[in-house]
């Protein structure tokens, strides 16, 4: 078939089978298989086989199923709670005061989630209720939660970066570093962006609370301890190059349920539904894995990658032209697709341009995930959207213009990766020189 009607085709038959509510790995299968009959006389089942063997029997892998079911513990777990008692004595000197622990609170949940999904769900049970009940405006409360969700994706130990490093054959403990300094940036810009709001929406702003007591900040700070110390351990063990990623995550799971056991938070019944969330969770990763494996090689058999790279190659797009367009492509891809689905859908036709390019796969790992993380509040398909939308009873859409604002940091965040790489290839260039 000729190119010009296979390549509509498909996109047809994509998108039709994701309307039609097929899961999104399926909805993959679906179109190499239309791809491969339209397009090759290779035998399809043997190309299957061989392609979804390959693809999910990748060792980086192993680490997904572990740091997603420390997560679900520590959503189940007592810890989430203590955490966002321990922050709130810190911020409340801050312009925009406890509006900060949505920001702190997701930070350092996502460093032992991985999970954007996880982290605004968690963050959200929490600061939700209890900063309405205090004053603050629902608008900023939802809205600071709906960016801030969204760390889960480029903090480590992030799910999305595991998947990446798997997919591209990249390092995963220098993706890690590497998502460190720009996670920290995204935290400072949303948390300046709050000063700044609280400064010129006073009116909005509750009265002012109670000075907080030494004694009180340090029982806040005791309660900070346990989370602190499990980042550590997992973090620490990799950067320390005692541990890989995967063995950090077997230490994650065994320090959340050592914690979850100490503080009395789970029982038998709640052990069992955190495990069985996380075979829930790793089984759909894996289908869009498998999917996605097994639609990268029927493509190839298409020719529409090689002629979409030579026909972007002609264009002679400067590295940051190119960019620019692949950051508006990845912004219309957000908005149907989740981020995980992006990343493995596209990498394997997008990552050769960007190399040939001169851009490195680190970074651009890096400036993907960034990307991606608009996704999570862009509708229709915005998964932390849908997360608060649960939490809060409100509009999808009505949460997105809260996000709004947060959105265009991440757009801000990224300009600023562009202009200066160095923000993400500093930590990894320095620890793992050697």
């Amino acid at each position: 078939m000729d190119l010009s009607l296979l390549a509509p085709l498909l996109i047809v038959v994509l998108f039709g089978a994701l309307a039609a509510g097929l899961w999104v790995g399926f909805a993959l299968i679906a179109v190499g298989l239309v791809a491969m009959a339209a397009a090759s006389s290779a035998p399809v089942s043997l190309v299957f086989a061989t392609k979804v063997w390959g693809g999910l029997t990748v060792w980086d892998l192993t680490a997904l199923p572990m740091f997603i079911w420390m997560g679900e513990i520590l959503v189940r777990s007592r810890l989430s709670a203590e955490m966002f008692s321990g922050l709130a004595p810190f911020t409340a000197r801050l312009p925009g005061r406890l509006l900060h622990v949505n920001v702190l609170g997701c930070a350092l949940f996502a460093a032992v989630s991985g999970s954007s999904a996880a982290t605004t769900a968690t963050i959200g049970r929490m600061s939700v209720p209890e900063l309405t009940r205090r004053g603050y405006d629902p608008r900023m409360v939802i809205g600071t939660l709906a960016g801030s969700g969204t760390f889960g994706f480029l903090i480590p130990p992030s799910i999305i970066l595991i998947v990446y490093g798997a997919a591209t054959e990249q390092s995963i403990a220098r993706l890690f570093l590497a998502g460190v300094v720009p996670g920290l940036m995204l935290a400072a810009l949303f948390s300046g962006y709050i000063m700044l709001w609280s400064a010129f929406n006073r009116d909005r702003m509750p009265e002012d609370e109670p000075a907080t007591s030494r004694g009180e900040a340090l029982r806040a700070m005791a309660r900070l301890l346990p989370v602190v110390g499990l980042i550590l351990a997992v973090i620490g063990s990799i950067y320390a190059g005692i541990a890989s990623p995967t063995e950090a995550a077997v230490i994650g799971v065994a320090g959340a349920l050592l914690l979850a056991w100490a503080t009395g938070a789970m029982d038998r019944a709640g052990f069992f539904d955190a495990l069985r969330a996380a075979t829930v969770t790793t089984c759909m990763i894996c289908f869009i894995l498998a999917g996605a494996a097994f639609l990268t090689v029927a493509m190839g058999y298409t020719g529409i990658p090689r002629q979409l790279a030579a026909w972007i190659g002609g264009m002679g797009l400067s590295p940051f032209t190119l960019l620019a367009a692949l950051t508006v492509f990845f912004i219309v891809m957000g908005m149907f697709l989740d981020g995980i689905s992006i990343v493995v859908l596209t990498v394997s036709i997008i990552l050769p341009m960007v190399t040939q390019a001169g851009i490195d796969p680190i970074w651009f790992g890096v400036f993907l995930v960034l990307v991606v993380e608009m996704s999570q509040i862009t509708p229709p398909v915005g998964f932390n959207l849908f997360v608060l939308q649960t939490i809060t009873g409100r509009d999808i859409f009505a949460i997105a213009r809260y996000a709004l604002p947060f959105f265009g940091l991440l757009v801000l965040a990224v300009a600023l990766l562009t202009l200066f790489p160095g923000i993400a290839l500093w930590l990894p260039g320095t620890m793992l020189s050697k």
